[in-house]
Protein backbone atom coordinates (compact mmCIF):
# COMPACT_ATOMS: atom_id res chain seq x y z
CA UNK A 1 0.00 0.00 0.00
CA UNK A 2 1.18 3.61 -0.67
CA UNK A 3 0.45 6.26 1.83
CA UNK A 4 -1.45 9.65 1.22
CA UNK A 5 1.60 11.73 1.96
CA UNK A 6 3.86 9.11 -0.64
CA UNK A 7 1.21 9.47 -3.04
CA UNK A 8 1.36 13.55 -3.00
CA UNK A 9 5.22 13.56 -2.77
CA UNK A 10 5.24 11.64 -5.76
CA UNK A 11 2.84 13.71 -8.12
CA UNK A 12 4.26 17.12 -6.41
CA UNK A 13 7.74 16.07 -7.79
CA UNK A 14 6.94 15.04 -11.06
CA UNK A 15 4.59 17.91 -11.82
CA UNK A 16 7.56 20.20 -10.81
CA UNK A 17 10.16 18.54 -12.82
CA UNK A 18 7.76 17.99 -16.41
CA UNK A 19 5.99 21.17 -16.25
CA UNK A 20 3.15 20.40 -15.89
CA UNK A 21 0.37 23.31 -14.42
CA UNK A 22 -2.50 20.99 -12.80
CA UNK A 23 -3.53 17.67 -12.06
CA UNK A 24 -6.69 15.64 -11.10
CA UNK A 25 -5.96 12.03 -9.95
CA UNK A 26 -8.30 9.30 -8.69
CA UNK A 27 -7.50 6.49 -7.09
CA UNK A 28 -10.40 3.51 -7.63
CA UNK A 29 -9.74 0.14 -4.87
CA UNK A 30 -12.13 -2.43 -4.51
CA UNK A 31 -14.92 -0.66 -6.79
CA UNK A 32 -14.71 2.54 -4.42
CA UNK A 33 -13.06 5.70 -5.03
CA UNK A 34 -10.20 6.02 -2.16
CA UNK A 35 -8.28 8.84 -3.29
CA UNK A 36 -9.18 12.00 -5.00
CA UNK A 37 -7.48 15.08 -4.65
CA UNK A 38 -6.69 17.77 -7.70
CA UNK A 39 -2.98 19.38 -7.70
CA UNK A 40 -1.81 22.79 -8.46
CA UNK A 41 -3.19 25.23 -10.72
CA UNK A 42 -6.00 25.99 -13.00
CA UNK A 43 -5.02 28.92 -13.65
CA UNK A 44 -1.43 30.54 -13.39
CA UNK A 45 -1.61 33.71 -13.99
CA UNK A 46 -4.13 33.71 -10.96
CA UNK A 47 -2.94 30.89 -9.02
CA UNK A 48 -6.31 29.65 -8.74
CA UNK A 49 -5.97 26.08 -7.15
CA UNK A 50 -7.46 23.44 -9.20
CA UNK A 51 -10.00 21.28 -7.44
CA UNK A 52 -11.54 17.90 -7.94
CA UNK A 53 -14.74 19.58 -9.49
CA UNK A 54 -12.59 22.00 -11.83
CA UNK A 55 -13.95 21.57 -15.80
CA UNK A 56 -11.66 19.59 -17.74
CA UNK A 57 -11.56 19.08 -21.47
CA UNK A 58 -11.97 15.49 -21.77
CA UNK A 59 -10.17 15.10 -25.58
CA UNK A 60 -10.72 11.64 -26.47
CA UNK A 61 -11.67 9.85 -22.95
CA UNK A 62 -15.28 10.93 -24.57
CA UNK A 63 -14.98 7.78 -26.71
CA UNK A 64 -15.37 5.51 -23.99
CA UNK A 65 -18.31 7.21 -22.82
CA UNK A 66 -19.96 7.13 -25.79
CA UNK A 67 -19.41 3.69 -26.19
CA UNK A 68 -21.07 3.24 -23.39
CA UNK A 69 -23.91 4.41 -24.84
CA UNK A 70 -23.83 2.54 -27.62
CA UNK A 71 -23.74 -0.74 -25.67
CA UNK A 72 -27.05 0.80 -23.91
CA UNK A 73 -28.62 1.56 -26.83
CA UNK A 74 -27.33 -2.23 -28.19
CA UNK A 75 -28.95 -3.30 -24.77
CA UNK A 76 -32.19 -1.81 -25.89
CA UNK A 77 -31.96 -2.99 -29.18
CA UNK A 78 -32.16 0.14 -30.76
CA UNK A 79 -28.99 -1.09 -32.71
CA UNK A 80 -27.23 -4.59 -33.59
CA UNK A 81 -22.96 -4.42 -33.64
CA UNK A 82 -23.06 -6.14 -36.65
CA UNK A 83 -25.62 -4.63 -38.83
CA UNK A 84 -24.14 -3.14 -41.81
CA UNK A 85 -24.81 1.27 -40.36
CA UNK A 86 -26.37 1.32 -44.09
CA UNK A 87 -29.20 -0.28 -43.04
CA UNK A 88 -30.12 2.51 -40.36
CA UNK A 89 -29.20 5.47 -42.51
CA UNK A 90 -32.01 7.07 -44.52
CA UNK A 91 -29.79 7.53 -47.70
CA UNK A 92 -26.59 6.37 -48.75
CA UNK A 93 -23.65 7.54 -46.85
CA UNK A 94 -21.83 9.21 -49.89
CA UNK A 95 -24.80 11.15 -50.14
CA UNK A 96 -24.42 12.95 -46.96
CA UNK A 97 -21.86 16.05 -47.24
CA UNK A 98 -19.74 14.90 -45.17
CA UNK A 99 -18.88 11.74 -46.66
CA UNK A 100 -19.57 12.36 -50.86
CA UNK A 101 -15.07 11.19 -50.41
CA UNK A 102 -16.37 7.85 -50.48
CA UNK A 103 -18.54 7.51 -53.68
CA UNK A 104 -17.01 5.20 -55.52
CA UNK A 105 -16.11 3.12 -52.71
CA UNK A 106 -18.42 0.44 -52.15
CA UNK A 107 -16.70 -0.98 -49.04
CA UNK A 108 -18.58 1.72 -46.66
CA UNK A 109 -21.82 -0.94 -47.41
CA UNK A 110 -19.92 -3.13 -44.71
CA UNK A 111 -19.40 -1.28 -41.93
CA UNK A 112 -21.22 -2.03 -38.78
CA UNK A 113 -20.85 -0.33 -35.22
CA UNK A 114 -18.81 -2.91 -33.89
CA UNK A 115 -16.11 -1.64 -36.76
CA UNK A 116 -16.22 1.75 -35.95
CA UNK A 117 -16.20 1.22 -31.72
CA UNK A 118 -13.49 -0.64 -32.44
CA UNK A 119 -11.04 1.54 -34.98
CA UNK A 120 -10.94 -1.17 -37.75
CA UNK A 121 -13.21 0.28 -40.10
CA UNK A 122 -10.44 1.27 -42.60
CA UNK A 123 -10.41 5.30 -41.47
CA UNK A 124 -7.62 7.89 -40.76
CA UNK A 125 -7.83 9.27 -37.28
CA UNK A 126 -9.05 11.96 -39.54
CA UNK A 127 -9.30 13.36 -43.61
CA UNK A 128 -7.47 16.59 -42.57
CA UNK A 129 -4.24 14.10 -41.84
CA UNK A 130 -4.67 12.65 -45.71
CA UNK A 131 -2.83 13.37 -48.27
CA UNK A 132 -5.54 15.09 -50.45
CA UNK A 133 -7.28 16.22 -46.71
CA UNK A 134 -10.60 14.15 -48.52
CA UNK A 135 -11.83 11.00 -46.04
CA UNK A 136 -10.84 7.23 -47.60
CA UNK A 137 -11.46 4.08 -46.65
CA UNK A 138 -7.51 2.70 -46.54
CA UNK A 139 -8.06 -0.79 -45.62
CA UNK A 140 -11.13 -3.74 -45.87
CA UNK A 141 -13.13 -2.70 -43.09
CA UNK A 142 -12.41 -4.92 -40.06
CA UNK A 143 -9.40 -6.43 -41.20
CA UNK A 144 -7.05 -4.32 -38.56
CA UNK A 145 -7.05 -1.65 -35.92
CA UNK A 146 -6.02 2.15 -36.85
CA UNK A 147 -7.51 4.34 -34.27
CA UNK A 148 -10.33 7.32 -36.25
CA UNK A 149 -11.88 9.73 -34.99
CA UNK A 150 -13.04 9.89 -37.92
CA UNK A 151 -15.33 6.67 -36.78
CA UNK A 152 -16.97 7.64 -34.25
CA UNK A 153 -17.88 10.60 -35.37
CA UNK A 154 -19.72 8.85 -38.32
CA UNK A 155 -21.10 5.90 -35.46
CA UNK A 156 -22.40 9.54 -33.78
CA UNK A 157 -24.52 10.33 -36.77
CA UNK A 158 -26.04 7.06 -36.94
CA UNK A 159 -27.32 7.01 -33.53
CA UNK A 160 -28.56 10.42 -33.96
CA UNK A 161 -30.38 9.20 -37.02
CA UNK A 162 -31.93 6.08 -35.52
CA UNK A 163 -32.55 8.19 -31.93
CA UNK A 164 -33.80 10.86 -33.80
CA UNK A 165 -32.46 12.52 -30.75
CA UNK A 166 -29.04 15.01 -30.38
CA UNK A 167 -25.63 13.43 -28.87
CA UNK A 168 -26.10 15.70 -25.81
CA UNK A 169 -29.34 14.98 -24.68
CA UNK A 170 -28.59 11.01 -25.34
CA UNK A 171 -25.57 11.55 -23.29
CA UNK A 172 -27.14 12.79 -20.51
CA UNK A 173 -30.19 10.65 -20.47
CA UNK A 174 -27.99 7.22 -20.58
CA UNK A 175 -24.98 8.51 -19.05
CA UNK A 176 -24.26 11.47 -17.42
CA UNK A 177 -27.62 12.09 -15.31
CA UNK A 178 -27.74 8.02 -14.05
CA UNK A 179 -24.45 7.98 -13.25
CA UNK A 180 -24.42 11.61 -11.40
CA UNK A 181 -21.95 12.83 -13.36
CA UNK A 182 -23.50 16.57 -12.39
CA UNK A 183 -20.61 18.62 -13.66
CA UNK A 184 -20.57 17.09 -17.31
CA UNK A 185 -21.37 18.22 -20.67
CA UNK A 186 -21.02 17.43 -24.06
CA UNK A 187 -21.01 21.46 -25.00
CA UNK A 188 -19.80 24.39 -22.65
CA UNK A 189 -22.30 25.32 -20.09
CA UNK A 190 -22.52 28.80 -17.77
CA UNK A 191 -22.36 26.93 -14.78
CA UNK A 192 -18.69 26.27 -16.06
CA UNK A 193 -17.46 29.69 -15.73
CA UNK A 194 -17.59 29.36 -11.75
CA UNK A 195 -14.71 26.33 -12.26
CA UNK A 196 -12.39 25.72 -15.01
CA UNK A 197 -8.85 24.74 -16.21
CA UNK A 198 -7.13 26.66 -18.92
CA UNK A 199 -5.53 24.59 -21.18
CA UNK A 200 -1.47 24.84 -21.47
CA UNK A 201 0.74 24.04 -24.21
CA UNK A 202 4.52 22.51 -23.67
CA UNK A 203 5.95 26.13 -22.79
CA UNK A 204 3.14 26.85 -20.02
CA UNK A 205 1.40 29.25 -22.61
CA UNK A 206 -2.40 29.51 -21.52
CA UNK A 207 -4.45 28.36 -24.39
CA UNK A 208 -7.85 28.78 -22.22
CA UNK A 209 -10.95 26.39 -21.76
CA UNK A 210 -12.64 25.03 -24.65
CA UNK A 211 -16.01 26.60 -24.93
CA UNK A 212 -17.54 23.85 -27.29
CA UNK A 213 -20.98 24.57 -28.48
CA UNK A 214 -21.21 21.49 -30.72
CA UNK A 215 -21.60 17.98 -29.47
CA UNK A 216 -19.35 16.04 -30.82
CA UNK A 217 -18.45 12.27 -29.82
CA UNK A 218 -14.80 12.58 -31.00
CA UNK A 219 -13.84 15.37 -28.30
CA UNK A 220 -16.21 17.90 -27.26
CA UNK A 221 -16.85 16.15 -23.66
CA UNK A 222 -16.16 18.43 -20.44
CA UNK A 223 -16.26 17.33 -17.54
CA UNK A 224 -14.34 17.02 -13.71
CA UNK A 225 -11.80 14.68 -12.57
CA UNK A 226 -14.42 13.99 -10.12
CA UNK A 227 -17.29 13.09 -12.08
CA UNK A 228 -14.88 10.83 -14.89
CA UNK A 229 -14.45 8.74 -11.36
CA UNK A 230 -17.70 8.02 -10.92
CA UNK A 231 -17.67 7.23 -14.99
CA UNK A 232 -14.49 4.66 -14.26
CA UNK A 233 -16.07 3.27 -11.16
CA UNK A 234 -19.20 2.63 -12.90
CA UNK A 235 -17.78 0.88 -15.80
CA UNK A 236 -15.97 -1.23 -13.23
CA UNK A 237 -18.97 -2.20 -11.68
CA UNK A 238 -20.87 -2.71 -15.14
CA UNK A 239 -23.64 -0.21 -13.88
CA UNK A 240 -26.19 0.19 -16.79
CA UNK A 241 -25.40 -2.51 -18.77
CA UNK A 242 -26.33 -5.89 -19.37
CA UNK A 243 -23.90 -8.70 -18.44
CA UNK A 244 -23.64 -9.97 -22.13
CA UNK A 245 -22.70 -6.41 -23.15
CA UNK A 246 -20.22 -5.69 -20.31
CA UNK A 247 -18.45 -9.13 -21.63
CA UNK A 248 -18.88 -7.68 -25.49
CA UNK A 249 -17.44 -4.07 -24.22
CA UNK A 250 -14.24 -6.11 -23.07
CA UNK A 251 -13.57 -8.94 -25.30
CA UNK A 252 -10.63 -8.39 -28.14
CA UNK A 253 -12.06 -7.76 -31.04
CA UNK A 254 -8.92 -7.18 -32.70
CA UNK A 255 -5.25 -8.20 -32.35
CA UNK A 256 -2.93 -5.09 -32.64
CA UNK A 257 0.24 -5.52 -34.29
CA UNK A 258 1.09 -2.35 -35.26
CA UNK A 259 4.68 -0.54 -33.88
CA UNK A 260 2.60 2.78 -32.74
CA UNK A 261 -0.68 4.12 -32.30
CA UNK A 262 -0.29 6.99 -34.24
CA UNK A 263 0.38 7.54 -37.02
CA UNK A 264 -3.04 5.26 -37.08
CA UNK A 265 -2.59 4.47 -40.69
CA UNK A 266 1.40 3.47 -40.26
CA UNK A 267 1.15 -0.02 -40.24
CA UNK A 268 4.55 -1.11 -39.26
CA UNK A 269 3.75 -4.35 -37.37
CA UNK A 270 5.84 -5.54 -34.61
CA UNK A 271 5.87 -8.41 -32.23
CA UNK A 272 6.65 -6.26 -29.19
CA UNK A 273 3.18 -5.96 -28.03
CA UNK A 274 2.55 -10.04 -28.69
CA UNK A 275 4.07 -10.87 -24.29
CA UNK A 276 0.28 -8.54 -23.19
CA UNK A 277 -1.89 -9.69 -25.78
CA UNK A 278 -2.40 -5.52 -27.00
CA UNK A 279 -5.62 -5.60 -28.16
CA UNK A 280 -8.76 -3.49 -28.79
CA UNK A 281 -12.40 -4.15 -27.56
CA UNK A 282 -15.34 -1.59 -27.85
CA UNK A 283 -13.86 1.57 -27.31
CA UNK A 284 -11.23 0.32 -24.91
CA UNK A 285 -7.80 -0.65 -25.20
CA UNK A 286 -6.66 -4.06 -23.89
CA UNK A 287 -3.73 -6.13 -22.49
CA UNK A 288 -3.49 -9.02 -19.81
CA UNK A 289 -0.79 -8.53 -16.26
CA UNK A 290 -0.32 -10.36 -13.53
CA UNK A 291 -3.33 -8.26 -12.32
CA UNK A 292 -5.65 -9.96 -14.98
CA UNK A 293 -7.08 -8.28 -18.03
CA UNK A 294 -6.80 -4.27 -18.32
CA UNK A 295 -8.43 -1.90 -19.98
CA UNK A 296 -7.46 1.49 -20.66
CA UNK A 297 -8.20 5.13 -22.62
CA UNK A 298 -6.20 8.10 -23.08
CA UNK A 299 -7.41 11.73 -24.29
CA UNK A 300 -4.74 13.55 -26.15
CA UNK A 301 -5.67 17.60 -27.31
CA UNK A 302 -3.26 20.62 -27.13
CA UNK A 303 -3.41 21.61 -23.76
CA UNK A 304 -5.06 18.31 -22.58
CA UNK A 305 -3.16 14.99 -21.55
CA UNK A 306 -5.47 12.27 -19.69
CA UNK A 307 -5.60 9.17 -19.03
CA UNK A 308 -7.04 6.00 -17.22
CA UNK A 309 -6.45 2.63 -16.84
CA UNK A 310 -8.76 0.03 -15.08
CA UNK A 311 -8.18 -3.99 -13.61
CA UNK A 312 -11.62 -5.18 -13.51
CA UNK A 313 -10.20 -8.77 -11.54
CA UNK A 314 -9.40 -6.46 -9.13
CA UNK A 315 -12.18 -3.46 -9.37
CA UNK A 316 -8.96 -1.31 -9.21
CA UNK A 317 -8.02 1.49 -11.46
CA UNK A 318 -6.70 5.55 -11.85
CA UNK A 319 -7.75 8.76 -13.26
CA UNK A 320 -5.29 11.23 -14.53
CA UNK A 321 -6.07 14.53 -15.77
CA UNK A 322 -3.69 17.66 -16.51
CA UNK A 323 -3.93 20.74 -18.30
CA UNK A 324 -0.60 20.30 -19.93
CA UNK A 325 0.68 19.30 -22.98
CA UNK A 326 3.63 18.31 -20.77
CA UNK A 327 1.06 15.64 -19.13
CA UNK A 328 1.91 12.80 -20.64
CA UNK A 329 5.74 13.05 -20.18
CA UNK A 330 5.13 11.88 -16.51
CA UNK A 331 2.37 8.95 -17.27
CA UNK A 332 4.76 6.09 -16.51
CA UNK A 333 6.21 7.19 -13.05
CA UNK A 334 3.02 8.05 -11.82
CA UNK A 335 1.59 4.51 -13.17
CA UNK A 336 4.37 2.56 -11.78
CA UNK A 337 4.81 4.61 -8.52
CA UNK A 338 0.75 4.87 -7.32
CA UNK A 339 -0.65 1.44 -9.12
CA UNK A 340 2.32 -0.69 -9.71
CA UNK A 341 1.29 -0.73 -13.29
CA UNK A 342 4.68 -1.75 -15.23
CA UNK A 343 2.61 -3.12 -18.63
CA UNK A 344 0.80 -0.31 -20.03
CA UNK A 345 2.01 0.02 -23.88
CA UNK A 346 3.64 3.61 -23.24
CA UNK A 347 6.13 3.32 -26.40
CA UNK A 348 3.08 2.21 -28.55
CA UNK A 349 0.73 5.00 -27.73
CA UNK A 350 3.54 7.53 -27.71
CA UNK A 351 3.93 8.73 -23.81
CA UNK A 352 8.01 9.67 -24.01
CA UNK A 353 8.59 10.34 -20.60
CA UNK A 354 9.73 13.99 -19.45
CA UNK A 355 13.08 12.76 -19.07
CA UNK A 356 13.55 11.46 -21.99
CA UNK A 357 12.33 14.24 -24.27
CA UNK A 358 14.64 16.11 -26.30
CA UNK A 359 15.32 20.06 -25.39
CA UNK A 360 12.13 22.58 -26.61
CA UNK A 361 13.51 24.48 -29.27
CA UNK A 362 13.83 28.14 -28.64
CA UNK A 363 10.49 29.89 -29.40
CA UNK A 364 10.84 31.89 -32.30
CA UNK A 365 10.98 36.22 -31.56
CA UNK A 366 8.50 38.31 -33.69
CA UNK A 367 8.63 41.72 -34.33
CA UNK A 368 4.96 43.13 -33.90
CA UNK A 369 3.95 45.77 -37.18
CA UNK A 370 0.85 47.89 -36.31
CA UNK A 371 -1.96 47.73 -39.01
CA UNK A 372 -4.66 50.12 -38.79
CA UNK A 373 -8.20 49.18 -38.68
CA UNK A 374 -9.29 48.85 -41.94
CA UNK A 375 -6.60 46.72 -43.14
CA UNK A 376 -6.96 44.47 -40.40
CA UNK A 377 -10.73 44.38 -40.94
CA UNK A 378 -10.35 43.34 -44.74
CA UNK A 379 -8.96 39.85 -43.34
CA UNK A 380 -11.90 39.39 -41.35
CA UNK A 381 -14.13 36.46 -42.52
CA UNK A 382 -14.87 32.85 -42.83
CA UNK A 383 -12.02 30.36 -44.30
CA UNK A 384 -12.38 27.10 -45.21
CA UNK A 385 -10.57 23.95 -47.71
CA UNK A 386 -11.74 20.79 -49.77
CA UNK A 387 -11.35 17.68 -46.97
CA UNK A 388 -11.67 20.14 -44.04
CA UNK A 389 -14.57 20.00 -41.38
CA UNK A 390 -16.06 22.98 -40.76
CA UNK A 391 -14.66 26.58 -40.96
CA UNK A 392 -11.69 29.00 -39.37
CA UNK A 393 -13.55 32.42 -38.36
CA UNK A 394 -11.07 35.14 -38.59
CA UNK A 395 -12.46 38.71 -36.66
CA UNK A 396 -10.52 41.62 -35.88
CA UNK A 397 -10.47 42.59 -32.23
CA UNK A 398 -9.25 45.72 -31.14
CA UNK A 399 -6.08 46.21 -32.69
CA UNK A 400 -5.03 42.89 -33.73
CA UNK A 401 -7.17 39.71 -35.35
CA UNK A 402 -8.24 36.13 -33.92
CA UNK A 403 -8.74 33.30 -35.33
CA UNK A 404 -11.24 30.22 -34.31
CA UNK A 405 -11.25 27.08 -35.90
CA UNK A 406 -15.07 25.98 -35.48
CA UNK A 407 -16.05 26.50 -31.98
CA UNK A 408 -12.76 25.93 -30.16
CA UNK A 409 -10.90 28.69 -28.32
CA UNK A 410 -9.74 31.49 -30.05
CA UNK A 411 -6.48 32.22 -31.04
CA UNK A 412 -5.45 36.16 -31.00
CA UNK A 413 -3.02 36.94 -33.95
CA UNK A 414 -0.37 39.57 -34.22
CA UNK A 415 0.89 41.00 -37.65
CA UNK A 416 4.37 40.79 -38.48
CA UNK A 417 4.31 42.54 -41.87
CA UNK A 418 0.69 43.55 -43.99
CA UNK A 419 0.38 39.89 -44.62
CA UNK A 420 2.28 37.96 -42.09
CA UNK A 421 0.88 37.04 -39.12
CA UNK A 422 1.80 34.56 -35.75
CA UNK A 423 -0.05 33.32 -32.70
CA UNK A 424 0.47 34.37 -29.40
CA UNK A 425 -0.62 30.86 -27.74
CA UNK A 426 1.50 28.55 -30.32
CA UNK A 427 4.00 28.37 -32.99
CA UNK A 428 1.74 28.65 -35.93
CA UNK A 429 2.20 31.04 -38.31
CA UNK A 430 0.29 32.11 -41.68
CA UNK A 431 0.10 34.61 -44.29
CA UNK A 432 -2.61 35.92 -45.97
CA UNK A 433 -3.49 35.96 -50.01
CA UNK A 434 -4.45 39.44 -51.43
CA UNK A 435 -5.42 39.42 -54.92
CA UNK A 436 -3.87 42.59 -57.30
CA UNK A 437 -7.27 44.22 -56.77
CA UNK A 438 -6.42 44.00 -52.74
CA UNK A 439 -9.09 41.61 -51.98
CA UNK A 440 -8.40 38.81 -49.64
CA UNK A 441 -8.73 35.29 -51.40
CA UNK A 442 -7.15 32.80 -48.96
CA UNK A 443 -4.46 32.15 -46.27
CA UNK A 444 -1.90 29.97 -46.00
CA UNK A 445 -1.33 28.25 -42.74
CA UNK A 446 2.09 27.48 -41.88
CA UNK A 447 1.74 24.34 -38.90
CA UNK A 448 4.96 22.83 -37.73
CA UNK A 449 6.26 22.16 -41.21
CA UNK A 450 3.37 21.57 -43.27
CA UNK A 451 1.66 24.37 -45.46
CA UNK A 452 -1.83 24.35 -45.70
CA UNK A 453 -3.98 26.78 -47.93
CA UNK A 454 -7.59 27.94 -46.93
CA UNK A 455 -9.63 29.69 -49.28
CA UNK A 456 -12.05 33.12 -47.84
CA UNK A 457 -15.49 32.73 -48.54
CA UNK A 458 -17.08 34.80 -46.65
Amino acid sequence: MISAAQVDATVTKLMKAAEVPGLGLAIINDGRVVYLKAYGYRDTATKQPLTPNSIFTAASLIKVAFGYLVMRLVDEKVLDLDKPIAQYLAKPLPEYDRYRDLAGDQRWKKITARMLLSHTAGFPNWRAFTHDRKLHIFFEPGTRFAYSGEGIDLLQMVVEEVTKKPLEQLMQDYVFQPLHMDQTSMMWQPRFEADFANGYDEYGRSLGPERRKRADAAGSMQTTTSDFAKFVQAVLACKGLSSHACAEMFRPQIAITSKHEFPSLENVSTDENRAIKLSYGLGWGLYWTPYGEAFFKEGHDEGWRNYTVCFPQKKSGIVIMTNSSNGEGIYKDLLEKLQRNTFTPIEWEGFTPYEKLPPRPPLKTHTVAHLDSKMLDRYAGQYTAEGMPGVLTVKRTGDHLSVQENDETPQELLAESEVDFFSTSSNDTCTFEVAGDGKVTGVVLHLEGRDVSIRKVK
